[in-house]
């Protein structure tokens, strides 16, 4: 006898873990940026500090040089006029002088800065080997590693990251399916070759028409001035023909098989066969729940892949065939890949050019 209670509950743990994982996914990608940023203007801060330092020190060893190299400065109108006569004279020079009053006051100085610009140095945590002169003034502290930016990763390990959890995902729904007793028809589902060619003739009707729609849609919604954001299709786009069969052979049919089979067969079929829910009422949760586990695409995604489950619920409540709406969602995934990644074209561009 079925367990419709268990399953119900599976179903609805899958769905919740989902959903988080959909919305740390957008945050990673929403936030990496910001913090890259935080940390190029945190690094140049320090950068800035240290070249201070070192622009500081340049000024206080070229004060130290101009004062002991006879150059006027500040301190010019406390020496002696005629001292360096004196010196050049041959009494001056057979005769050891003492050091005079404004010498030891630039070599007290002198010791004074070099001390405080050691000081300096240990305070920022460098250990001075050297005197201030042999230092490089060029260095400056290393800069914190950032997080690594998601829309890094390669194609290889995105199309293998989805792949595999929502393999996962397929496996987990499919193995409480069995162990709960949920009856195939119940999933939209038959072993019948009517219902075989009936789920690939509709679907690939209705999944061509629907990405037809589907486009314009989005088309309209970015030629008004509503941005649609692509920048997940744009990091799966394969960029060899290797990949190519891998997403369209693999990545897209596992897709579109596990949402499908949660969304519409999971959230739709069992519960209104296991609890007498109204299939439409149904139809709107489950939609609005497809929408909200593809808010990589922003708003206006969100707003139109949830018309777009909406449109499929429709059409597995009507035709009561799960395969219907499988291949029509993988026509849709497929065909957008290859006009837009593949050929390159651009169906807002087509309305620009039009208006």
């Amino acid at each position: 006898m079925p367990n419709w209670t268990v399953f119900a509950g599976g179903t609805i743990a899958v769905l919740v873990v989902l959903l988080v994982l959909s919305h740390l996914t957008q945050s990673a990608f929403e936030e990496t940026p910001d913090s890259a940023d935080s940390s190029d203007r945190s690094g140049a801060f320090r950068t800035d500090s240290s070249d201070g330092d070192g622009d500081e020190s340049v000024r206080e060893s070229t004060a130290r040089g101009t004062a002991s190299s006879g150059v006027p400065d500040d301190r010019a109108a406390d020496r002696p006029t005629g001292g360096d006569e004196d010196r050049s004279s041959p009494a001056a020079t057979d005769t050891e002088l003492p050091p005079s009053a404004g010498d030891q006051h630039r070599g007290d100085d002198q010791n004074h800065g070099d001390d405080q610009h050691h000081a300096g140095d240990q305070h920022r945590g460098v250990h001075v080997e050297s005197s201030a002169a042999d230092a490089p003034l060029d260095e400056s502290p290393s800069v914190e590693s950032t997080p690594p930016d998601p829309a890094d990763m390669s194609t290889g390990m995105v199309l293998a990251n989805v792949a595999l959890s929502q393999g996962v995902f397929a496996v987990v729904l499919i193995g409480a399916a069995i162990y709960t007793d949920i009856p195939l028809e119940a999933l939209g589902l038959e072993i019948s070759r009517s219902w075989l060619f009936a789920g690939l003739a509709l679907g690939t009707g209705f999944g061509i028409a629907l990405y037809l729609a589907n486009e314009i849609g989005a088309a309209i919604s970015t030629w008004v001035g509503f941005e649609h954001d692509e920048q997940l299709r744009d990091i799966l786009g394969p960029d060899s023909i290797s990949g190519w069969i891998i997403l369209l052979a693999f990545v897209l049919p596992i897709i579109a098989v596990f949402e499908e089979l949660l969304f519409r067969a999971a959230l739709i079929g069992v519960f209104e066969a296991g609890f007498g829910i109204s299939p439409w009422l149904l139809a709107v949760v489950s939609s609005i729940a497809f929408g909200l586990g593809h808010g990589m695409q922003g708003s206006v995604g969100i707003l139109v892949t949830g018309a777009l489950g909406f449109v499929l619920a429709a059409a597995f409540v009507l035709t009561g065939n799960l395969l219907v709406v499988v291949v029509a969602h993988y026509l849709i995934n497929a065909l957008e890949f290859v006009v837009h990644e593949g050929i390159g074209f651009e169906w807002a561009a087509v309305l620009e050019r039009g208006g």
